[in-house]
């Protein structure tokens, strides 16, 4: 790609590393920045079978039930890809599915970055890692008037690349907040997996190892019982907010990170500094052993969170406001204790 090129296509300011080495890629590959649309790679008639054989199917109606409403309230659109870039679901309103026609974004179509240029879901692929591109940082024309942000999923027990999760629209979609609302969505994706997997594993015992049970089902105190792994049992009653945040942590075993928790956990953006100390006073009552940070994770070999999913979905109705990304609120009263049993 000239330089020239990239000049005069990033002259509102310096273009980021990533996005340049996108840029480059795309170019490499003969992607052309005036290409009108996104290629479409698979045949409606396939499109069902696909679907259907793909693992990510077993998460599509938990994402479409926290995400695609969200998005669908707030005129963007989300969207499921497999690991190769290909598109197969995309969800949004009717108004907004037919804008994002206009630009080849449907379903059966391939953004990986060397068929479609520089864009989120094409780049999270590419590199492993979430990804955001706005506006003019796409490579091709007609997509700049759009903004989005993807993150990859993997599969919890191999961490094989499954697919990618991106919501796309217009300028809402740029907020720090929404990177983090698409995050912690594929960790919940990646957590129901994971839950899939280990009711195959239930009927084998554990030989060795610290474990942990945490039952959270109708009650607003969870009890957290911990096995040692030499068969001495312990149980906590955790307070209310201490409940949640071991929710949120046993549902997702690849951990998540302050921001992630603080995104589920609170309204506004001023939790951080009481979620530290809700975060240390509970490292404190159980242990960096089984406790650990960075990103914040349970360390038991086996962690069941017993009615987690369904106290969860109960609890935090998903909303969206166009000027904030989604989170899912907590009402509960907060309590530093914990009780033994």
């Amino acid at each position: 790609m000239s330089t020239d090129l990239m000049t005069r296509r990033t002259d509102r300011g310096a273009m980021r590393a990533e996005v340049a080495e996108s840029w480059q890629r795309s170019a490499a590959a003969g992607v052309t920045s005036d290409a009108p649309e996104a290629p479409v790679t698979i045949e409606e008639s396939d499109l069902r079978s696909l679907r259907e054989a793909h693992p990510l199917a077993r998460v599509f109606p938990l994402l479409d039930d926290v995400l695609g409403q969200a998005v669908r309230d707030c005129d963007a659109v989300m969207a499921i890809g497999d690991a190769a870039g290909q598109l197969l679901w995309v969800c949004g309103a009717p108004s907004t599915l037919r804008k994002a026609e206009a630009i080849g974004f449907v379903e059966g179509s391939n953004w990986d970055e060397r068929v479609a240029g520089t864009n989120a879901p094409g780049l999270a692929l590419a590199t492993g890692r979430s990804a955001t591109i706005t506006r003019a940082e796409h490579f091709r024309a007609s997509v700049q008037p759009w903004s989005c942000a993807a993150t990859p999923i993997h599969d919890p027990a191999t961490s094989e690349l499954l697919g990618v999760l991106d919501v796309t629209g217009g300028d809402q979609v740029v907020v720090p907040q929404t990177l983090a609302m698409v995050r912690a969505a594929a960790r919940m994706a990646e957590a129901e997996l994971a839950r899939d997997q280990l009711s195959t594993r239930r009927a084998t015992p554990r030989t060795s190892g610290i474990g942990m049970v945490l039952e959270s089902l109708g009650r607003s105190e969870a009890l957290l019982t911990v096995d040692d792994g030499r068969g001495r049992l312990s149980t906590l009653r955790l307070s209310p907010r201490h409940s949640e945040l071991a929710m949120l942590l046993a549902s997702a075993p690849a951990g998540l990170t302050g921001d992630e928790l603080a995104v589920l956990l609170y309204e506004d953006d001023g939790g951080s500094s009481t979620l530290r100390a809700e975060l240390n006073r509970l490292r404190g009552l159980l242990g960096e052993e089984l406790l650990a940070s960075r990103p914040y994770r349970f360390t038991a070999a086996r962690c069941g969170p017993t009615g987690a999913r369904s106290c969860l979905g109960r609890r935090h109705p998903a909303s969206y406001d166009c000027g904030r990304a989604w989170s899912p609120r907590f009402a509960t009263p907060c309590s530093a204790a914990a009780r033994p049993i």
